[in-house]
């Protein structure tokens, strides 16, 4: 068993475990960063196997995005998120875990990539990973690839018309009121006769007695 398959099951098993604890812990700082770091050892495992850009589009898609649909999730459900900006130092340790073990894993990937003696890939021309995956991508499975782009589609309609409830005391716009609107309906204009203001007269000042 060489470094690579080591790397391998060490990566795999980083996965898992971290997958485990992302629907089982009850905090949700603590849950979202365990997702990251079940992304990025996903992201390793492809690397290693040859998908270089597989993985790198899972770090930078999944891990770049991750807190934007975590905060999605809080604000559709209505979460009152000052008390956890108030815990940001409580949940600094498990921060500093889980950037400890992403940099143990880099560093891994690094070494297992610069002892391989030859790149794997897919192509059996020794083409680069990426072309395969592009030429695989747009002619055999360009159907399915367009069928899975509609469906992500409908999943973010889907999921942005869930958050348009109508809630007590919020303000919503009318688009269809607002483009029948006219100018009669805003502004209406009345005549009124000139009255020439009564100017009161000044008051006369009140002498005042000289003291002795």
């Amino acid at each position: 068993m060489d470094l690579a398959q080591i790397a391998f099951f060490v990566f795999a098993a980083a996965a898992t475990l971290s997958a485990v604890a992302v629907i089982s812990l009850k905090n949700p700082v603590h849950a979202a960063l365990s997702l990251v770091l079940t992304f990025f050892s996903v992201a390793c495992v492809w690397i290693i196997a040859g998908a270089e850009f597989l993985g790198v589009a899972l770090i930078l898609v999944y891990v770049g995005a991750v807190m934007v649909l975590f905060l999605f999730v809080v604000m559709m459900l209505d979460i009152d998120v000052a008390p956890l900006r108030e815990g940001y130092v409580r949940y600094l340790p498990f921060g500093l875990l889980v950037a400890v073990v992403m940099l143990v894993e880099m560093l891994t990937l690094i070494g297992v990539k610069a002892n391989l003696a030859a790149p794997l890939t897919a192509d059996a021309a020794g083409a680069s990973n990426t072309k395969w995956l592009a030429h695989a991508l747009f002619t055999d499975f360009l159907l399915p690839f367009e069928i899975a782009a509609v469906i992500l589609t409908v999943a973010v309609i889907a999921a942005v018309m869930l958050t348009l409830r109508r809630r007590p005391g919020a303000k919503h716009q009318n688009p269809s009121a607002q483009a029948r609107v006219r100018a009669s309906d805003r502004i209406r204009l009345i005549k009124m006769d000139a009255v020439k203001p009564v100017v009161p007269a000044p008051a006369e000042p009140v002498a005042q007695e000289a003291k002795p």
